[in-house]
């Protein structure tokens, strides 16, 4: 019978003990799990960071690329199996630094992957320095004199953009982070579920506590349907909302609008493949 737990104990988990990464994992595996999904078809892609380990815990294929790199070979294995459930999972300096200009494109394109990026607002893996979503003024180990940029607001980003699924979530709530999870996963198209995750080492400002003073969630009546209105919650700063900020109607993803796929649904896997074929048309065109 096959095994369709995600639970993966057979390594040490490298995070700090109480990270909020470990409520992240927790919340990620119950939602796969009450999804029905299977680990067989389930592809899990980060690049390089302490959130980019998450994979690695996970009962599921998985593909750890480079740093900031991750959402492109996420694209590319949806495109080439559309069957399958694929995650992308990063940090914010992965995802939202390193990673910005291919989150834009990602945005853009509109594939079915969901997106979740584990928002401590600061480098966890580097040791502390200032990530795009590092609160101004404050002082890390490079940073010594105080942050002087502005933080990303990676979910006005998101929703400026035209990105069909937007959320924020908190470890401090697995319930909650799951349930979100599970909209986001089950969204047909590009899903950015933005989630704070106290870094306890390297982040002394941004704590559980600060975390659970500085946010709430979205009321009931929020019409996340209303791109104007979620822009405009997105914006608040003073105290953050949590839930779901915008969903639109499902449109055309990335991989369905891709020609191989007008006239044959099949993954590309699946398909016949003539080695004849391919050295002709190398050498018609390259020759």
């Amino acid at each position: 019978m096959e095994n369709r737990s995600f639970q993966y104990d057979k390594s040490e988990i490298a995070w700090c003990p109480g990270c909020g990464n470990f409520a992240i994992r927790k919340a990620l595996i119950a939602a796969l799990e009450e999804l029905a999904l299977e680990p067989t078809k389930t592809v899990l892609v980060s690049g390089i960071g302490q959130a980019a380990k998450l994979p690695h815990y996970v009962n599921a294929h998985v593909f750890n690329g480079l740093h900031g790199r991750a959402l492109p070979p996420a694209t590319a294995i949806k495109a080439s199996n559309p069957e399958l459930t694929v995650i992308a999972v990063g940090g914010d300096g992965d995802m939202y630094g390193e990673g910005g200009n291919h989150l834009l494109h990602a945005i853009r394109r509109n594939p079915d992957i969901t997106l979740l990026v584990h928002d401590n607002m600061i480098y966890g893996l580097t040791k502390g320095q200032a990530s795009p979503t590092t609160m101004t003024g404050m002082v890390t180990p490079v940073q010594v004199f105080g942050v002087a940029a502005k933080p990303l607001n990676p979910l006005a980003l998101a929703i400026a953009m035209g990105a069909p699924f937007v959320a924020r979530a908190s470890a401090a709530d697995i319930e909650q982070t799951k349930e979100t999870i599970k909209q986001a996963i089950g969204f047909p198209g590009f899903a950015l579920v933005d989630i704070f995750q106290p870094c306890i080492s390297f982040n002394k400002l941004n704590t559980f506590q600060w975390f659970k003073e500085h946010t709430y969630y979205l009321e009931a009546g929020h019409d996340p349907a209303d791109p104007v209105k979620a822009f405009a919650r997105a914006l608040e700063a003073e105290k953050l909302p949590l839930g779901v900020f915008f969903k639109s109607p499902a449109r055309a993803t990335f991989e369905a609008n891709l020609a191989v796929y007008k006239l044959n649904k099949d993954p590309l896997f699946k398909r016949s493949r003539s080695m004849e074929s391919v050295r002709e048309f190398m050498k018609k065109n390259y020759s």
